[in-house]
Protein backbone atom coordinates (compact mmCIF):
# COMPACT_ATOMS: atom_id res chain seq x y z
CA UNK A 1 0.00 0.00 0.00
CA UNK A 2 3.10 2.09 0.89
CA UNK A 3 4.33 1.99 -2.20
CA UNK A 4 1.14 2.18 -4.28
CA UNK A 5 0.61 5.84 -2.45
CA UNK A 6 3.93 6.69 -3.27
CA UNK A 7 3.56 6.14 -6.82
CA UNK A 8 0.55 7.64 -7.16
CA UNK A 9 1.77 10.65 -5.88
CA UNK A 10 4.85 10.84 -8.04
CA UNK A 11 2.60 10.45 -10.81
CA UNK A 12 -0.01 12.93 -9.63
CA UNK A 13 2.35 15.77 -9.05
CA UNK A 14 3.73 15.51 -12.30
CA UNK A 15 0.39 15.83 -14.17
CA UNK A 16 -0.41 18.39 -12.19
CA UNK A 17 2.59 20.75 -11.70
CA UNK A 18 4.23 20.42 -15.05
CA UNK A 19 4.69 23.75 -16.43
CA UNK A 20 3.88 25.79 -12.81
CA UNK A 21 6.25 27.26 -10.41
CA UNK A 22 7.18 24.86 -7.81
CA UNK A 23 9.06 25.48 -4.40
CA UNK A 24 12.29 24.21 -3.69
CA UNK A 25 13.33 23.76 0.14
CA UNK A 26 15.53 21.75 2.14
CA UNK A 27 17.31 21.61 5.26
CA UNK A 28 21.26 20.37 5.91
CA UNK A 29 22.39 19.46 9.53
CA UNK A 30 25.78 18.44 10.72
CA UNK A 31 25.58 17.17 13.95
CA UNK A 32 29.18 16.38 15.96
CA UNK A 33 28.55 14.55 19.51
CA UNK A 34 30.85 13.50 22.28
CA UNK A 35 29.50 10.98 24.71
CA UNK A 36 31.41 8.80 27.90
CA UNK A 37 28.27 6.26 27.28
CA UNK A 38 29.40 5.11 23.93
CA UNK A 39 28.10 1.00 23.26
CA UNK A 40 30.59 -1.64 23.16
CA UNK A 41 32.99 -1.40 20.25
CA UNK A 42 31.50 2.01 19.44
CA UNK A 43 33.52 5.26 19.30
CA UNK A 44 32.87 8.14 21.89
CA UNK A 45 33.05 10.45 18.69
CA UNK A 46 29.50 10.78 16.26
CA UNK A 47 28.89 12.79 13.29
CA UNK A 48 25.58 13.03 11.65
CA UNK A 49 25.32 14.40 8.16
CA UNK A 50 21.88 15.08 6.76
CA UNK A 51 19.62 16.53 4.22
CA UNK A 52 16.48 16.80 3.86
CA UNK A 53 15.11 18.21 0.29
CA UNK A 54 11.65 19.16 -0.17
CA UNK A 55 9.57 20.07 -3.46
CA UNK A 56 6.11 21.56 -3.07
CA UNK A 57 3.44 23.43 -4.69
CA UNK A 58 0.41 25.48 -4.06
CA UNK A 59 -2.32 26.58 -6.24
CA UNK A 60 -5.39 28.78 -5.11
CA UNK A 61 -8.21 27.08 -7.02
CA UNK A 62 -10.67 30.23 -5.66
CA UNK A 63 -10.41 32.97 -3.12
CA UNK A 64 -11.57 29.91 0.12
CA UNK A 65 -9.93 26.86 -1.27
CA UNK A 66 -6.62 25.69 -2.00
CA UNK A 67 -4.53 22.92 -3.28
CA UNK A 68 -1.36 22.04 -2.15
CA UNK A 69 1.12 19.07 -2.56
CA UNK A 70 4.65 18.62 -0.10
CA UNK A 71 7.40 15.80 -0.76
CA UNK A 72 10.58 15.21 1.34
CA UNK A 73 13.21 13.04 1.22
CA UNK A 74 15.47 12.45 4.37
CA UNK A 75 19.04 11.34 3.68
CA UNK A 76 20.99 10.83 6.92
CA UNK A 77 24.77 9.00 7.75
CA UNK A 78 25.65 8.70 11.23
CA UNK A 79 29.80 7.77 11.49
CA UNK A 80 30.97 6.56 15.13
CA UNK A 81 34.60 7.75 14.67
CA UNK A 82 36.07 7.15 10.73
CA UNK A 83 33.43 4.00 10.33
CA UNK A 84 30.07 4.66 8.54
CA UNK A 85 27.35 3.48 11.59
CA UNK A 86 24.04 4.00 10.00
CA UNK A 87 22.33 4.83 7.26
CA UNK A 88 18.83 6.17 5.92
CA UNK A 89 17.27 7.44 3.14
CA UNK A 90 13.60 6.96 3.13
CA UNK A 91 10.54 9.35 2.94
CA UNK A 92 10.01 12.13 5.28
CA UNK A 93 6.79 13.82 3.51
CA UNK A 94 4.79 12.87 1.14
CA UNK A 95 1.02 13.87 0.69
CA UNK A 96 -1.36 16.44 -0.71
CA UNK A 97 -3.91 18.40 0.24
CA UNK A 98 -7.50 20.21 -0.41
CA UNK A 99 -8.74 23.16 2.51
CA UNK A 100 -11.19 25.41 2.26
CA UNK A 101 -12.54 27.65 5.29
CA UNK A 102 -14.26 24.86 6.83
CA UNK A 103 -12.47 22.15 6.39
CA UNK A 104 -9.19 20.47 5.39
CA UNK A 105 -8.28 17.02 4.17
CA UNK A 106 -5.15 15.72 3.92
CA UNK A 107 -3.70 11.84 2.06
CA UNK A 108 0.18 10.28 2.42
CA UNK A 109 3.32 10.64 5.15
CA UNK A 110 2.32 13.71 7.66
CA UNK A 111 2.68 14.96 10.57
CA UNK A 112 0.35 14.85 13.14
CA UNK A 113 0.48 16.25 16.61
CA UNK A 114 -1.68 18.05 19.29
CA UNK A 115 -1.95 18.94 22.73
CA UNK A 116 -0.54 21.54 24.81
CA UNK A 117 2.27 19.99 26.96
CA UNK A 118 6.02 20.78 25.88
CA UNK A 119 8.17 18.06 27.28
CA UNK A 120 6.15 15.71 29.33
CA UNK A 121 3.23 14.89 26.72
CA UNK A 122 0.89 12.11 27.28
CA UNK A 123 -0.48 12.60 23.72
CA UNK A 124 2.72 12.27 21.61
CA UNK A 125 1.12 9.04 20.33
CA UNK A 126 2.09 9.34 16.55
CA UNK A 127 5.03 12.03 16.52
CA UNK A 128 8.47 12.27 18.20
CA UNK A 129 8.71 15.90 18.98
CA UNK A 130 11.46 16.55 21.07
CA UNK A 131 12.13 20.90 22.50
CA UNK A 132 16.09 20.10 22.87
CA UNK A 133 16.55 18.95 19.17
CA UNK A 134 17.50 22.28 17.44
CA UNK A 135 15.93 20.83 13.95
CA UNK A 136 12.61 20.92 15.00
CA UNK A 137 12.67 17.43 12.83
CA UNK A 138 9.60 14.92 13.91
CA UNK A 139 8.86 11.48 12.20
CA UNK A 140 5.70 11.28 10.14
CA UNK A 141 2.67 8.57 9.80
CA UNK A 142 1.00 7.80 6.52
CA UNK A 143 -2.40 8.26 6.84
CA UNK A 144 -5.71 10.38 6.49
CA UNK A 145 -6.21 13.47 8.40
CA UNK A 146 -10.00 15.02 7.92
CA UNK A 147 -10.33 18.70 9.97
CA UNK A 148 -13.89 20.06 9.76
CA UNK A 149 -14.15 23.85 11.92
CA UNK A 150 -17.86 24.62 11.94
CA UNK A 151 -17.05 27.66 13.70
CA UNK A 152 -14.51 29.53 14.92
CA UNK A 153 -14.57 27.66 18.51
CA UNK A 154 -15.09 24.65 17.56
CA UNK A 155 -12.62 21.98 15.50
CA UNK A 156 -13.21 18.04 14.64
CA UNK A 157 -10.59 15.81 13.72
CA UNK A 158 -10.74 12.74 12.36
CA UNK A 159 -7.72 10.10 10.76
CA UNK A 160 -7.08 7.07 9.56
CA UNK A 161 -3.16 5.71 9.92
CA UNK A 162 -1.61 3.01 8.28
CA UNK A 163 1.03 0.55 10.19
CA UNK A 164 3.97 -0.81 8.99
CA UNK A 165 1.90 -4.61 8.75
CA UNK A 166 -0.61 -2.43 6.38
CA UNK A 167 -3.14 -2.89 9.22
CA UNK A 168 -5.16 0.29 9.55
CA UNK A 169 -5.85 2.51 13.19
CA UNK A 170 -7.95 4.92 12.97
CA UNK A 171 -9.48 7.67 15.81
CA UNK A 172 -10.54 11.57 16.18
CA UNK A 173 -10.51 14.67 17.85
CA UNK A 174 -12.79 17.62 19.39
CA UNK A 175 -11.26 21.20 20.44
CA UNK A 176 -12.85 23.48 21.96
CA UNK A 177 -12.02 27.15 22.92
CA UNK A 178 -13.62 29.01 25.25
CA UNK A 179 -13.49 32.14 27.08
CA UNK A 180 -11.58 30.31 29.42
CA UNK A 181 -9.34 28.29 27.74
CA UNK A 182 -8.75 25.18 25.05
CA UNK A 183 -9.93 22.27 25.42
CA UNK A 184 -9.33 18.88 23.51
CA UNK A 185 -10.96 15.43 23.44
CA UNK A 186 -9.11 12.69 21.74
CA UNK A 187 -9.93 8.94 20.93
CA UNK A 188 -7.58 6.14 19.06
CA UNK A 189 -8.05 2.71 18.18
CA UNK A 190 -5.25 0.68 17.34
CA UNK A 191 -5.49 -2.76 16.32
CA UNK A 192 -1.91 -3.72 15.66
CA UNK A 193 -0.84 -6.85 17.51
CA UNK A 194 2.55 -6.05 17.83
CA UNK A 195 5.04 -4.59 20.45
CA UNK A 196 5.63 -1.01 19.87
CA UNK A 197 6.61 2.00 22.00
CA UNK A 198 4.13 4.75 22.06
CA UNK A 199 5.93 8.23 20.64
CA UNK A 200 8.93 8.93 22.73
CA UNK A 201 7.04 7.55 26.12
CA UNK A 202 8.57 5.11 28.11
CA UNK A 203 5.60 2.87 27.85
CA UNK A 204 5.54 -0.18 25.58
CA UNK A 205 2.32 -1.51 24.46
CA UNK A 206 2.25 -5.74 23.51
CA UNK A 207 -1.40 -5.84 22.33
CA UNK A 208 -4.25 -4.26 19.95
CA UNK A 209 -4.82 -0.91 22.11
CA UNK A 210 -7.44 1.71 22.82
CA UNK A 211 -6.19 5.64 23.59
CA UNK A 212 -8.44 7.66 25.10
CA UNK A 213 -7.19 11.75 26.23
CA UNK A 214 -8.59 15.06 27.55
CA UNK A 215 -6.42 18.16 27.44
CA UNK A 216 -6.88 21.79 28.52
CA UNK A 217 -4.61 25.28 28.58
CA UNK A 218 -5.38 28.42 29.51
CA UNK A 219 -3.29 31.43 28.38
CA UNK A 220 -3.69 34.78 30.77
CA UNK A 221 -0.89 36.39 33.26
CA UNK A 222 0.45 32.80 33.35
CA UNK A 223 0.00 29.46 30.85
CA UNK A 224 -1.56 26.96 32.65
CA UNK A 225 -2.49 23.62 31.32
CA UNK A 226 -2.85 19.55 31.55
CA UNK A 227 -3.03 16.54 29.11
CA UNK A 228 -4.76 13.06 30.75
CA UNK A 229 -4.52 10.05 29.31
CA UNK A 230 -5.43 6.43 29.42
CA UNK A 231 -3.66 3.38 27.09
CA UNK A 232 -5.13 -0.29 27.42
CA UNK A 233 -4.75 -3.29 25.65
CA UNK A 234 -7.95 -4.38 24.00
CA UNK A 235 -8.00 -8.07 24.52
CA UNK A 236 -9.98 -10.61 26.31
CA UNK A 237 -9.05 -11.08 30.24
CA UNK A 238 -6.82 -14.38 29.91
CA UNK A 239 -4.44 -12.71 27.44
CA UNK A 240 -0.95 -10.21 27.66
CA UNK A 241 -2.41 -6.71 29.70
CA UNK A 242 -1.43 -3.77 29.59
CA UNK A 243 -2.89 -0.41 31.16
CA UNK A 244 -1.17 3.01 31.33
CA UNK A 245 -2.88 5.98 33.04
CA UNK A 246 -0.87 9.76 32.86
CA UNK A 247 -1.09 13.00 33.80
CA UNK A 248 0.96 15.87 33.23
CA UNK A 249 0.35 19.67 34.74
CA UNK A 250 2.39 22.17 33.25
CA UNK A 251 2.58 26.36 33.56
CA UNK A 252 4.58 28.68 32.12
CA UNK A 253 5.61 32.67 33.12
CA UNK A 254 7.38 35.49 31.12
CA UNK A 255 9.20 37.71 33.76
CA UNK A 256 10.00 41.33 32.30
CA UNK A 257 13.47 40.99 32.38
CA UNK A 258 15.84 42.10 29.21
CA UNK A 259 14.24 40.64 26.29
CA UNK A 260 12.31 38.56 28.75
CA UNK A 261 12.99 35.86 30.47
CA UNK A 262 10.42 32.57 30.01
CA UNK A 263 10.58 29.61 32.94
CA UNK A 264 8.33 26.36 32.24
CA UNK A 265 7.80 23.49 34.63
CA UNK A 266 5.49 20.36 33.72
CA UNK A 267 5.25 17.05 36.15
CA UNK A 268 3.94 13.67 34.75
CA UNK A 269 2.40 10.95 36.47
CA UNK A 270 2.34 7.65 35.08
CA UNK A 271 0.38 4.63 36.68
CA UNK A 272 0.34 1.13 35.20
CA UNK A 273 -0.58 -2.02 34.82
CA UNK A 274 0.97 -5.18 32.51
CA UNK A 275 0.06 -8.62 32.34
CA UNK A 276 2.57 -11.21 30.68
CA UNK A 277 2.71 -15.06 29.38
CA UNK A 278 -1.32 -15.29 30.04
CA UNK A 279 -1.04 -15.52 33.90
CA UNK A 280 -2.87 -13.01 36.54
CA UNK A 281 -0.12 -13.44 38.69
CA UNK A 282 2.45 -11.69 36.59
CA UNK A 283 0.27 -8.98 36.54
CA UNK A 284 3.51 -5.91 37.39
CA UNK A 285 2.71 -2.05 38.72
CA UNK A 286 4.42 0.60 37.60
CA UNK A 287 4.71 4.09 38.82
CA UNK A 288 6.79 6.92 37.67
CA UNK A 289 7.03 10.47 38.13
CA UNK A 290 8.86 13.22 36.01
CA UNK A 291 9.31 16.52 36.67
CA UNK A 292 10.99 19.11 34.19
CA UNK A 293 12.13 22.95 34.63
CA UNK A 294 12.74 25.21 31.60
CA UNK A 295 14.23 28.42 31.43
CA UNK A 296 14.78 30.03 27.71
CA UNK A 297 16.32 33.98 27.33
CA UNK A 298 16.94 35.43 24.29
CA UNK A 299 20.10 37.60 23.99
CA UNK A 300 19.84 40.35 21.14
CA UNK A 301 18.55 39.70 17.97
CA UNK A 302 20.92 36.34 17.01
CA UNK A 303 21.18 34.47 20.20
CA UNK A 304 19.29 32.42 22.79
CA UNK A 305 19.97 29.92 26.00
CA UNK A 306 17.80 27.43 27.49
CA UNK A 307 18.79 25.32 30.32
CA UNK A 308 16.37 22.15 30.44
CA UNK A 309 16.55 20.02 34.03
CA UNK A 310 14.20 16.61 34.15
CA UNK A 311 14.00 14.62 37.29
CA UNK A 312 12.82 11.21 37.08
CA UNK A 313 11.61 10.30 41.05
CA UNK A 314 11.35 7.27 41.17
CA UNK A 315 14.28 6.24 39.72
CA UNK A 316 16.38 8.71 41.37
CA UNK A 317 17.69 10.18 38.24
CA UNK A 318 18.26 13.62 36.99
CA UNK A 319 19.08 15.18 33.29
CA UNK A 320 20.45 18.29 32.34
CA UNK A 321 20.69 20.05 29.08
CA UNK A 322 22.52 23.24 28.18
CA UNK A 323 21.90 25.20 24.76
CA UNK A 324 22.87 28.23 23.14
CA UNK A 325 21.66 28.86 19.87
CA UNK A 326 23.07 31.41 17.41
CA UNK A 327 20.14 31.59 14.32
CA UNK A 328 20.97 33.67 11.62
CA UNK A 329 18.45 34.11 8.29
CA UNK A 330 19.44 30.82 6.73
CA UNK A 331 21.58 28.84 8.58
CA UNK A 332 22.05 28.50 12.58
CA UNK A 333 24.97 27.50 15.16
CA UNK A 334 24.31 25.62 18.35
CA UNK A 335 25.97 24.49 20.97
CA UNK A 336 25.03 21.74 24.03
CA UNK A 337 26.08 20.04 27.04
CA UNK A 338 24.08 17.44 28.84
CA UNK A 339 24.38 15.29 31.43
CA UNK A 340 22.28 12.34 31.49
CA UNK A 341 22.06 8.69 33.47
CA UNK A 342 23.80 5.49 31.29
CA UNK A 343 21.95 3.14 29.30
CA UNK A 344 22.41 0.51 32.33
CA UNK A 345 19.96 3.04 34.23
CA UNK A 346 17.06 2.68 32.18
CA UNK A 347 14.37 0.70 32.48
CA UNK A 348 13.44 0.15 28.54
CA UNK A 349 15.52 -3.18 27.08
CA UNK A 350 18.10 -2.20 24.82
CA UNK A 351 15.42 -2.75 21.60
CA UNK A 352 13.99 0.34 22.48
CA UNK A 353 16.70 2.57 23.40
CA UNK A 354 18.13 4.50 20.35
CA UNK A 355 21.78 3.49 18.90
CA UNK A 356 23.06 6.75 18.85
CA UNK A 357 25.18 8.64 21.82
CA UNK A 358 22.56 10.90 22.22
CA UNK A 359 20.81 11.27 25.48
CA UNK A 360 23.40 8.96 27.35
CA UNK A 361 25.94 9.68 29.70
CA UNK A 362 27.90 13.21 29.21
CA UNK A 363 27.86 14.90 26.28
CA UNK A 364 29.31 17.53 24.80
CA UNK A 365 27.16 18.56 21.12
CA UNK A 366 27.61 20.88 18.04
CA UNK A 367 25.31 21.42 15.53
CA UNK A 368 25.39 23.23 11.85
CA UNK A 369 22.15 23.62 10.16
CA UNK A 370 21.50 25.29 6.99
CA UNK A 371 17.87 25.83 5.69
CA UNK A 372 17.25 27.13 2.16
Amino acid sequence: MKKSLFLIFIIYFNVIVFGQEVVFKGQFWSNNLYSDDALKEQSSFETQLGYIPTISYLRYLSDEKLFDIEWAYRINRIYSGDALFSRVERPYRGWVRYSTSKMEARLGLQKIAFGPAQVLRPTSWFDTIDLRDPTGQTDGVEAFRLRIFPSNSLSLWSWVINSNSDTLSYGGRLEVTTLGGDWGLTLHQDPVASRKQVGLLPIVMSEPNTRAAIDYRYDGFVGLWFEGASLFSSVDYHSNYDRYNLLTLGGDFTFPIGNGILVMTESMQIYGTTRTDYDIASEETIEQTYTVFMASMPVGLLHRFMAVAQLDWEGKQTYYYWHWGITYDRFSLNFSLSSNPKRIDYALEDEYLPTSLAGFGNGLQFAFIYNH
